[in-house]
């Protein structure tokens, strides 16, 4: 008799087993979904394990297997990276395999067949590829070298530690990352592999997935290119997933959930923007794709690259402990210089009688300079909205969102006043509810005033704004990069979305409005953060035969973040900042954990999190850092009260293991969740 050994879904984890009937032996193996009877109903499971015997009678049968494939739908490498991540990030494995499958996969659901194309029609056109320089030629050598010896030696090859198998690719903007990961995908084909690719963002994948598929599947003449993220269709979704599961698709390209495509024989892993956070899940599990990524490519037993112009701490740090072995990218592509920087402090520009608080004059003079010359500028401001909040000058007043310790931002284009953080819309205020003030007055600034201020000094310039607001649209987002690349935009307006990725010749000036805004907030990197975001948007400029030229905006113009970026040091940057982690014990040097308690109570959440604490102390050993039970930097959040406890130490298997236990059998008070994060990317 066999046994299936099968986690039960929609439950807390639990586990039955069941008979395999003879019709379905050799069929259901590790990783297949099957249907089994519970209760006088059919319920869905994955199989974790295969058994000759159970220590329970009167078995039952299981009834048949969801979606009838040759392959599991989960590979063996999947379900080891499941139960890794279980373990790693202190999370059920059934809250990991639901994130491991789309909905209609997992459900077995049938889908109406997808749009043949999911991001652009047949125009593409075979781009041909530009011959490397030699710093290119020397990075794509080495991993094509990996790539042969790993394809030689597996699948008995077992990858040890000293093993050069992630690769570090650290090149400055413009250096042609993307054409090395070509080469790199080309020679994994050519292998008879498959290969992954990651960006940080879904704005990021359409351009991506076009410059693949001119260079792949316009020249083979097949669809090679899978493309997973979760603003498609479910229907899309499905069909994608299929293609890849079955084969018929050797490259995905996705942001953060597509880490888990089901590829067949892969060979490679690319991690593009590897340094970005929206590679951290901010839901339960809550991953980190890069660093699954990596694990994925030791149970694969292939390479990857991460590659990033701005490199986190901690990837150039596993540099110099040898986990990671660098490749360097020293200089543009083309030959072209880096952008010259300039750094303006507004606080002796707020003294002159030409500043509008919004474009400094140097500024203003280099805008319109750009203009007679039929150049294009990129305007950046992380921060959507008109004003960041209003206020009473009498009283003192600030309206703030009643869910949430936010100001609420003002947003001219609907007259109203909004909460970015749990979304709460409210009609702007006539007078000020506390005094009866009439006149609410404006601070800070988003995006839209800076267009307002662009479309007053420059009436004639034609002007696009990308942000969340007005990015909603399915295409729109392409539609303006098109409009941009064809140059039927002067100026572009924009958050973050346009930092990175983006390549435009005729981009001479890059204006950065405010630079400290990121600077500001109570977070360890925040100056790491500065320095990358700086560093990104600075590259979009001088991309083509006209050198860049890069203006920042500050009231600090001495931050280490701002200097090192206005002079393209990543190294300087790197060093400065690692002392700093190591004196005060932060990552890389210590790994961190964090514990939130929220509620909408708050004295019930203050509580159970000071009793949480006590309890951490007495049973995590003294080498771990056991913080303060305190309120959360943003203490009030979709209405509900938040408490953090931050543990640090050298081993985050130990100290989740030893938590995990305790909050088994700690009971919490009515209302109080309990959330934790393994390296955590933010601490608000």
């Amino acid at each position: 008799m066999s046994i299936a050994h099968i986690l039960i879904d929609r439950t807390e984890g639990t586990i039955l087993d069941y008979e395999i009937p003879a019709a379905l032996q050799g069929k259901v193996v590790v990783g297949s979904r099957v249907a089994v009877p519970l209760r006088r109903q059919e319920v869905f499971g994955t199989v974790l394990e295969l058994r000759a015997s159970s220590e329970f009678s009167n078995i039952k049968a299981l009834s048949r297997i969801l979606i009838s494939e040759e392959a599991p739908l989960l590979s063996p490498q999947l379900m080891k990276l499941a139960e890794w991540m279980a373990d790693y990030y202190v999370t059920p494995l059934h809250t990991v395999l639901r994130s491991l499958l789309p909905g209609s996969i997992r459900e077995a659901k049938k889908k109406r067949k997808a749009k043949d194309e999911l991001f652009f029609g047949e125009t593409i056109l075979p781009i041909p590829p530009p011959t490397l320089n030699s710093d290119q030629e020397r990075v794509v050598n080495v991993i094509g070298e990996v790539l042969q010896k790993y394809h030689e030696l597996a699948p008995k090859y077992a990858i040890s530690g000293t093993d050069p198998f992630a690769f570090l690719l650290h090149g400055v903007t413009g250096s042609g990352k993307t054409e090395v990961y070509l080469r790199c995908i080309e020679k994994a084909l050519a292998l008879g592999r498959s290969a992954l690719v990651l960006v940080p963002e879904i704005a990021l994948t359409p351009q991506t997935v076009e410059r693949f598929r001119g260079r792949f599947e316009r020249v083979m003449g097949k669809k090679l290119i899978a493309v997973l993220h979760s603003h498609l269709s479910e229907g899309e979704r499905h069909e994608e997933w299929l293609r890849l599961h079955r084969g018929e698709a050797r490259i995905a390209i996705g942001a953060r959930s597509a880490v888990f495509a089901p590829l067949q024989n892969l060979g490679l892993i690319i991690i593009d923007e590897e340094h970005e956070g929206s590679y951290k899940q901010e839901e339960a599990p809550r991953y980190h794709a890069r660093d699954v990524a990596v694990m994925r490519a030791y149970l694969e037993k292939c390479p990857i690259i991460l590659g990033s112009a701005t490199p986190s701490i901690e990837s150039f740090h596993n540099v110099q402990i040898k986990k990671y072995r660098l490749l360097e990218l020293p200089h543009r592509a083309d030959h072209q210089k880096m952008p010259l920087v300039r750094v303006l402090d507004l606080r002796l520009q707020a003294r002159g009688k030409q500043a509008d608080g919004v474009l400094s004059f140097p500024l203003r003079q280099a805008i319109a300079a750009r203009l007679e010359k039929s150049e294009q500028t990129i305007l950046f401001l992380n921060r959507r909205g008109f004003a960041s909040s209003l206020f009473c000058q009498q009283c003192g007043y600030v309206c703030e969102c009643p869910h949430c310790s936010l100001a609420l931002t003002f947003h001219r284009t609907s007259n109203s006043l909004v909460c970015h953080l749990c979304g709460l819309t409210k009609k702007l205020l006539t007078q000020c509810p506390e005094c009866r003030e009439p006149v609410l007055l404006q601070r800070g600034m988003g995006t839209q005033r800076v267009e307002a201020a662009i479309q007053q000094a420059f009436p004639e310039a034609r002007l696009a704004r990308m942000d969340t607001d007005t990015m909603k649209g399915k295409g729109i987002y392409q539609k303006t990069l098109d409009r941009f690349r064809s140059r039927q935009i002067d100026i572009l307006i924009g958050t973050q979305m346009i930092a990175k990725g983006l390549d435009f010749p005729n981009v001479t000036l890059v204006g950065i409005i405010n630079a400290d805004t990121s600077l500001q907030a109570p977070d360890f990197r925040a100056g790491e953060r500065t320095f990358q975001l700086l560093t990104q948007v600075a590259g979009r400029a001088g991309r083509g035969d006209v050198e860049g030229e890069v203006m920042i905006q500050t009231y600090t113009p001495v931050s280490p973040s701002i200097q090192f970026a206005r002079h393209h040091d990543y190294h300087g940057f790197f060093e400065q900042e690692i002392v700093l982690r190591k004196q005060f014990g932060y990552p890389p040097f210590q790994r961190m954990i964090l514990v939130q308690l929220r509620g909408k109570i708050q004295e019930r959440v203050a509580f159970s999190a000071a009793a949480l604490r006590k309890e951490l102390r007495q049973a995590l050993p003294s080498t771990v850092d056991v913080g303060e039970a305190v309120p959360a930097p943003l203490e009030r959040a979709h209405g509900q009260y938040r408490f953090h406890i931050a543990l640090k130490g050298t081993s985050v298997k130990k100290m989740g293991g030893i938590l995990r236990s305790l909050l088994r059998k700690t009971s919490f008070p009515s209302g109080v969740i309990t959330t934790i994060d393994v390296d955590p990317q933010s601490l608000l």
